[in-house]
């Protein structure tokens, strides 16, 4: 296989581990704090998960007598989108497998949590597992969206940990995958299995954090990413004085990177879908807000300026937000006279006596291409797909629209040139930072310990991460201490509660701080590309936002 020569010097990289986890295995030994609760629906969540709730937190500790060296047979699963980093959970927790005992055995479940439903397996050796370290992407054994929630799909689930033999099974996913984990756990105990489930946290989103979880891996990549991407285009449109670039970046339920991103770059505009629901603010509010912006640099010959847009602010804006409720509403109630229409003239006639006149205004006010996104094929739960609805271009038209009204009234002499983006996908496979390598490492060490200490139900957590890997903290969080109740697809079901922007947390008041300097002046910052090789201070940094949250 012919490789890179980044590819090739990165396979020589040794991540760093806490000094918890670092020396002789038999040095580990485990503390168990108090019980724990949910974060809210305690008395349902207890009845639900009648095994596996309220289990102590676990630090992992420098001691002795630990016994974690007999041999494990354990599955492990990739579940989700990608995220960098993946690979080096896995040879994070097959290290710490054979350094325990070499007999021990990794398989790899391909193809997501639908490998393990199937028995679909690979044994992942030290051959295997040296092709991928410190690698991005998810090749070693793919990964896919298959959720475990059927009768018969957690009882093969079952039937193939029986098979193999399973000691445990770890799951590398985000919210949904980690529920998934917890629910997996309490079904295993319930039925007489002794298979445990571990769950790591994984989402380029940002969206899976508490005070136990600091952040979830990929974060980190895939802002810096992006936002070399991004401060490339501030240099561009400072060079060429001309263009107002509009980028989208992923993060549908949160705002997590396009926050990150604006601290790494300073754009002149970046929207917090957060800040939009609180506040409530409309669609001709966001488009003022940025109009704003745009005929103050124009004032002051600048012609130029970078907007950076979350994936899923649609769904934060009030008017929008009601619109995609009724039009899924409608749709689904009537899906097969839908369908028979593909000419949106005639859809939206279709939708005129269907939906309140309120709602209906606002889709003749959405450019035609736009509107015929709200329109398209529904996602498997019969609702519109956000990712597909090209925010930024919605925007573009309606500022396109509105500032030449404002030139019509002399209020705007200046001109408007625009390009438009979407970083999505160039985040999610990239090489994982140092600190991504460190810590996915250190997460995947981490479950190998909670599993050869017997523990069931948690997900591995890594802490104090703005310090010197030495220093971080590692050990383990029961999955239902994260857990609450939600109203999701007619049924209420228990869930991973999602972390969204905190309104007020130090991140979004700093952001605030600086945002009106940044409207008004150029003030682009340029974070050029990743770098791995180098003093910590330019290549082991954690996210602006992570030292924000967590710096005294």
């Amino acid at each position: 296989m012919s490789i890179s020569a980044l590819q090739n010097a990165r396979y020589t990289y040794k991540p760093k581990l806490p000094d918890c986890l670092s020396g002789s295995i038999e040095d580990i030994t485990v503390e168990s704090g108090a019980p724990t609760e949910s974060i809210s629906d305690f008395e349902q969540l207890r009845s639900i998960f009648k095994t596996t709730y309220g289990k102590p937190l676990i630090t992992f500790v420098k001691g002795k007598g630990s016994n974690i060296k007999h041999e494990l047979k354990v599955g492990v699963i990739l579940s989700g989108g990608q995220a960098p980093g993946g690979h080096n959970v896995i040879a994070g927790l097959f290290d710490g497998l054979k350094k325990a005992n070499p007999n021990s055995v990794l398989y790899g479940f391909n193809g997501g949590p639908s490998g393990l439903i199937n028995n679909k397996t690979v044994i992942l050796t030290q051959e295997i597992i040296d092709e991928y370290r410190n690698t991005g992407g998810f090749d070693m054994i793919g990964s896919g969206r298959t959720k475990i929630e059927t009768a018969e799909q957690f009882a093969s689930s079952l039937q193939t940990a029986k098979k193999l033999g399973l000691n445990a099974v770890v799951i590398i996913g985000g919210d949904d995958s980690n529920t998934n984990a917890a629910l997996l756990a309490e079904y295993f105990l319930a039925n007489g299995s002794t298979t445990q489930v571990i769950g790591c946290p994984k989402t380029i989103d940002g969206d899976l954090k508490n005070d136990y979880i600091e952040t979830s891996f990929g974060f980190d990549t895939a802002c810096k990413t992006y936002s070399e991407l991004i401060g490339n285009l501030c240099r561009d449109a400072n060079s060429s004085k001309k263009y107002w670039h509009f980028i989208k970046l992923m993060g549908r339920a949160a705002s997590h990177i396009a926050l990150e991103c604006a601290f790494q770059t300073q754009p002149n505009i970046c929207l917090i879908s957060e800040e939009v629901e609180a506040k409530r603010m409309s669609l001709e509010k966001i488009v003022d807000q940025i109009c704003a912006s745009i005929v103050k640099r124009s004032e002051n010959g600048d012609d130029f300026g970078i907007v950076l847009i979350p994936e899923g602010l649609v769904e934060f804006i009030p008017e929008i937000k009601k619109l995609i409720d009724e039009l899924n509403d409608v749709i689904a109630e009537e899906e097969k006279s839908f369908a028979t229409i593909t000419n949106l003239i005639d859809q939206m006639y279709w939708l005129s006596s269907r939906i309140p006149e309120s709602s209906y205004r606002v889709m003749q006010t959405l450019p035609p291409d736009i509107a015929k996104q709200f329109l398209m094929d529904r996602d498997p739960h019969g609702n519109v797909q956000v990712s597909r609805i090209e925010t930024e271009k919605l925007l573009v038209g309606m500022v396109e629209k509105r500032l030449a009204a404002m030139k019509e009234k002399q209020l705007y002499s200046g001109k408007f040139t625009y390009q438009t983006h979407f970083f999505g996908y160039e985040g999610r496979c990239a090489f994982p930072t140092n600190f991504d390598a460190d810590y996915c490492y250190s997460l995947g060490f981490s479950a190998f310990v909670l599993i050869a200490s017997g523990l069931t139900g948690y997900i591995s957590s890594v802490r104090n991460l703005i310090a010197p890997a030495s220093e971080w903290l590692a050990g383990g969080v029961p999955l239902t201490m994260m857990m609450n109740l939600e109203h999701r697809h007619g049924s209420t079901k228990p869930v991973i509660k999602k972390a969204l922007v905190d309104l007020n947390g130090n991140p979004y008041k700093t952001f605030v701080k600086n945002r009106e300097t940044w409207a008004e002046k150029t003030c682009f910052l340029f974070p050029g590309a990743i770098q791995y090789y180098g003093p910590a201070e330019v290549c082991d940094q954690p996210t602006i936002t992570l030292k924000l949250e967590y710096e005294k």
